[in-house]
């Protein structure tokens, strides 16, 4: 199999870490009217006032560089792919990234095979995932995490885009209210939001250049790309059964959204 070809099904298991945040959202962008809390005065007392305390918005991952390495094996239906992800233990620097050898992290790992994927940037703002078995290994001076595999049953699937995988990740990708997300729609109907970008394809690509990308891509026929922003926090995925992902032609990842 060409490099190439798995790297577009392979890398479609981009997942992350995170710590569990509780938070809800609807999966659609529709306009919402908040209405401000009622206020009254506050009581007279003779004690000191209290210390007026707020609760930091965690930092968003959005942006955050990343990089993959993807350990494949046969299976008995076909192929997996055991994920490791190089966010958030760091941003995969480029010195270390180029150093690191394929053929020999097979040999040291007895995989069939080692793929190298990135770099790449997030474009949700956070996740949550049960992180109960995640499992951490170097590869080279890099440290990653273990998150995800992928099973290919259908090896006819491989090498083609906008072809949906089954992506086994247990975690929730969550996009905050007010950010602009990517999105493709299906000729059936169905969403993907993009997940990640990359810049294995075209070295350039930067998230500013996201907007304009339906003019770039080879979309199949009846399928849909453009940019929203949201009024409400989307969630896409869920912690007990697969996501599908899938990939354009320039190995940017998308997620159904359920």
């Amino acid at each position: 199999m060409k490099r190439t070809a798995l790297l577009l099904v392979m890398g479609l298991a981009v997942t992350a870490c995170g710590g569990s945040q509780d938070s809800t959202g609807d999966d659609a962008a529709a306009p919402t009217t908040d209405s401000p809390a009622a206020t009254e005065p506050a009581a007279a007392t003779t004690e000191p006032a209290a210390t007026t305390s707020t609760t930091e918005v965690p930092e968003s991952m959005r942006g955050k560089r990343y990089c993959e390495v993807l350990l494949l094996s046969p299976a008995p239906t076909g192929i997996e792919a055991t994920v490791y992800n190089s966010y958030p233990l760091g941003d995969c620097p480029d010195a270390q990234w180029k150093e690191l050898d394929g053929v020999a992290i097979a040999a040291e790992q007895g995989a069939a095979l080692a793929l190298l994927n990135g770099p790449r940037y997030w474009l949700m703002d956070s996740v949550e995932r049960d992180a109960s078995d995640v499992i951490s290994s170097m590869f080279g001076s890099i440290e990653m995490n273990r998150y995800a595999t992928v099973a290919i049953t259908d090896t006819t699937s491989i090498g083609r885009s906008y072809a949906p995988q089954s992506v086994d990740r247990k975690s929730v990708f969550i996009f905050r209210a007010g950010q602009t997300i990517y999105r493709l729609t299906a000729d059936d109907g169905r969403q993907f939001v993009m997940q990640s970008w990359s810049q294995q394809n075209d070295a350039t690509l930067s998230e500013g250049d996201l907007a304009g990308l339906g003019s770039r891509l080879q979309l199949p026929a009846g399928w849909s790309y453009e940019a929203v922003t949201l009024t409400d926090e989307l969630r896409v995925g869920t912690p007990d059964r697969p996501a599908q992902v899938l990939q354009d032609e320039l190995l940017n990842s998308y997620s159904l959204i359920d």
